[in-house]
């Protein structure tokens, strides 16, 4: 039996091929794909030029690496999962025993056993995905496919960020940059009870969408009246955590600058690099600055488990959903940075 499967060659192309549809080995699952969406790490590195390096050295596989579907077949060795059962799948499978394995951090393994989906061994964007089961979390009914596929990378990476700088209802939160990240970090920041999340951004569109699915409670667009605007919302003080989600310097520094004295940064944003003054910005303020990758696998059943609790679908802040065979289209889309979460759905 074959399958369809998407390859980015880079060059904002998009091929297909057709692939035999793999068995389950020891320990593995065949999972049914239901939803697989568009990380803005798959257009930053691979849509656009394969960056060959690292972690994020891409080896010419079927991309996707934010899945979700339902088990198939299961191999020998299985223990927890059966036919039928609905997963999320962590999107990074490591060598399953240094410590970051161990402690459910398989992004930060740094074997050379360690395969992320849809970079260094098959992805999502396919009819079916061959997975581990050690990476596969439990999807309850209340959430949907769509839910799932953004909870392992985007949801997770968000609400890592906002746990390692502990938001509360103590807190006003400010997001520099409100793509699907920005917008996630919103949402959740926002059960998490902080008092006033707002986001800021160059895009009028991703402004506006934020609002439309109450992920802000207000928003700055990202002009040189930006920290005058931020000041002013919070009485000349700041915030007490700021969270970049750019990866833009001008953003970053802004994350900074809005940043409350004695306050907490951290700093999720992919890629480029920033500059600043260390002792005016930074340590005359007593600002604590984090840098928060992707969440762990105990940290995503914990976010499974909020988002049922809490009533929070993290497919509202999707805003575009296309077949397996409009993929090119879904990532013309994303590329354009003017979305929201760009999915595609196989249901």
């Amino acid at each position: 039996m074959s399958m369809k499967g998407v390859l980015l060659p880079g060059q904002r192309k998009v091929e297909f091929k057709e692939f035999d549809v793999p068995e389950p080995g020891h320990g593995q699952v065949l999972v049914k794909m239901k939803a697989s969406s568009i990380c803005g790490s798959d257009i930053r590195a691979i849509y656009r030029e394969h960056l060959g390096k690292g972690p994020e050295a891409y080896q010419n596989v079927i991309a996707g690496h934010e899945p979700c579907g339902q088990i198939v077949k299961t191999g020998p060795g299985c223990q927890r999962f059966q036919e039928g059962d609905r997963v999320v799948i962590y999107h990074i499978s490591g060598c399953g025993v240094c410590w970051d394995c161990r402690n459910g951090y398989m992004i930060s393994c740094t074997s050379p056993f360690r395969a992320a989906y849809g970079w260094q061994r098959d992805g999502g964007h396919a009819d079916y995905l061959l997975a581990e089961e050690n990476t596969c979390v439990a999807l309850p009914e209340p959430l949907t496919y769509t839910d799932g596929a953004l909870i392992a990378c985007g949801f997770g990476t968000a609400y890592e960020a906002l746990t390692r700088v502990n938001v509360s209802g103590q807190d006003q939160v400010l997001i520099t940059g409100m793509g699907p990240v920005g917008m996630a970090a919103g949402l959740l920041a926002r059960k998490m009870g902080a008092t006033k999340v707002i986001g800021v951004d160059i895009s009028e569109a991703r402004l506006n969408f934020s609002q439309e699915i109450n992920a802000v409670d207000d928003v700055i667009l990202s002009d040189d009246q930006a920290l005058a605007k931020i000041h002013s919302l919070t009485g000349n003080q700041g915030f007490e955590v700021s969270i970049d989600c750019s990866g833009s310097p001008t953003a970053r520094h802004l994350a900074l600058e809005g940043t409350r004295r004695w306050g907490r940064c951290v700093m999720v944003g992919e890629g480029s690099t920033i500059n600043f003054d260390v002792s005016h910005l930074l340590i005359h303020r007593q600002i604590a600055m984090y840098g928060s990758w992707v969440t762990s696998l105990g940290h995503m059943e914990t976010l499974i488990e909020h988002l049922v609790r809490w009533g929070l679908h993290p497919d509202v802040s999707i805003s575009h959903r296309f077949a397996l065979d409009d993929a090119a289209e879904a990532y013309h889309i994303a590329d354009e940075g003017q979305s929201g979460k760009v999915c595609i759905v196989m249901e």
